[in-house]
């Protein structure tokens, strides 16, 4: 039995290659950038107003004072509005909409609500009686993005905020890692896919929980069905399969531990592995199982048949096998105070699964909740949050600041 550092290793050393693949700007969402994705204009794409008002030569007001200069209005511009080329006189100016390009000759924006116009009725000048600031109220040409600035760094998950910034910047296509495939299987006479079920059977749920993942983390699922206790060639026979499809990793669940008819490891260790383990020191999930098909870009997971022992494995071991074939950079932990003391076996580490919240003060506490066996459900829909306690220590205080991951999508930025 491995460390859970250990383990963590092998996962990255053991990396298959994800191919690259174009794909519409606009359907990016979830997708990962596999390049450095640098803005293709401007933005903005000249100068233009940031409100509505009077644009005017901020030269013409240097030297005014409360005597003051009539500017002649000679038009008006809209957003939208092809810029005229036309070199504009000393004292005119020109009515602008927000939005609207800057003419040439005009450097500044003096807001409508400011404005004194002349005469009132039917006016043809504003009178202007002080000095205007170059460039006030102007949104300067590429002052937000210049033409080939980086935009998006390789490596990022593409959100929608950068689907508008895409498609604000005329990037239409983008190059993307291709979506991870995963073949899953369940394991057991004792499984079945019925609602209505005699005791000495368990519905398939684990199944369905990993494949409600797929959008938060990033992969592609294809159910392989179940796998009884007498289907041992079956799954050599599906494992050799899937070397010659698109199938990237196999993921079972149950048959990885040590009773008679658990022959995942058996199975799995009939092949060429470049790198395997079998049983970590965490807790849940001790048996969890990992290999590398040698000189393919294969891997398997065993995971363990107990509900939380498989969500956690998937959430601790699996989703960071996919960040790192994706080349996302590794997922940081936020942190938050620890509410209530918790012990453990001091050579483990724990996954508890904890309920977090913010005090009065603004602080972040999280609760580690009874109920922490792995055949336990209740403790886990009532909690929001894992809580990772490291190998090495086994007393955890209350007031001890802990790492924490949420459970159903990746930690984003902290």
């Amino acid at each position: 039995m491995i460390s859970y550092k250990q383990s963590r290793k092998i996962l990255k050393d053991s990396k298959i290659i994800i191919k690259d693949e174009i794909v519409k700007s606009s359907n990016c969402i979830n997708r990962v950038a596999a390049e450095n994705i640098l803005s293709k204009s401007n933005n903005p794409l000249e100068n233009n107003a940031a409100f509505d008002g009077f644009a005017v030569n901020s030269k013409d007001t240097k030297n005014l004072k409360k005597k003051g200069k009539l500017f002649k209005i000679i038009g008006v511009v809209s957003a939208g509005d092809k810029p005229s080329k036309k070199i504009n006189k000393k004292f005119q100016t020109i009515e602008i909409m927000t939005g609207g390009i800057l003419p040439r000759g005009f450097d500044t924006i003096i807001p409508i609500e400011k404005i004194i116009f002349y005469p009132k009725k039917n006016p043809k000048f504003i009178f202007v009686n002080k000095k205007i600031k170059k460039h006030q109220h102007v949104r300067i040409k590429g002052s937000d993005f210049k033409r080939n600035d980086l935009l998006v760094k390789k490596g990022t998950i593409l959100q929608s905020n950068h689907i508008l910034a895409l498609k604000t910047l005329g990037i239409s296509k983008v190059k993307v890692k291709k979506i991870p495939r995963i073949l899953f299987f369940s394991t057991g006479n004792e499984i079945t896919n019925k609602e209505k079920i005699p005791s000495w059977k368990v519905r398939n749920s684990n199944s369905h929980y990993i494949e409600s993942l797929k959008e938060n983390f990033l992969f592609n699922y294809s159910n392989g069905g179940i796998l009884r206790d007498k289907d041992k060639l079956i799954f050599e026979k599906k494992i050799k399969q899937m070397l010659n499809s698109n199938i990237d990793i196999i993921v079972t669940s149950g048959a990885v531990s040590a009773g008679k008819f658990d022959y995942v490891p058996s199975v799995v260790k009939r092949f060429k592995l470049s790198n395997y383990f079998k049983g970590v020191a965490i807790r849940p999930g001790k048996p969890v199982l990992f290999a590398k098909i040698k000189g393919k870009e294969k891997a398997i997971f065993g995971l363990p048949g107990n509900p939380i022992s498989s969500a956690a494995c998937f959430r601790f071991f699996v989703f960071p096998y996919i960040e790192n074939l994706l080349g996302i950079s590794e997922e940081k932990p936020f942190r938050a105070v620890l509410k209530n003391k918790f012990l453990k076996k001091i050579n483990f580490t724990r996954f508890a699964k904890s309920k977090i919240n913010t005090t009065k003060n603004g602080n972040v506490e999280v609760e580690i909740l009874k109920g922490q066996e792995s055949f336990r459900i209740q403790s886990f829909i009532k909690s929001n949050i894992w809580t990772l306690l490291p190998s090495g220590k086994s007393k955890f205080k209350k007031g001890s600041i802990v790492d924490c991951f949420f459970p159903h999508h990746p930690n984003k930025t902290f």
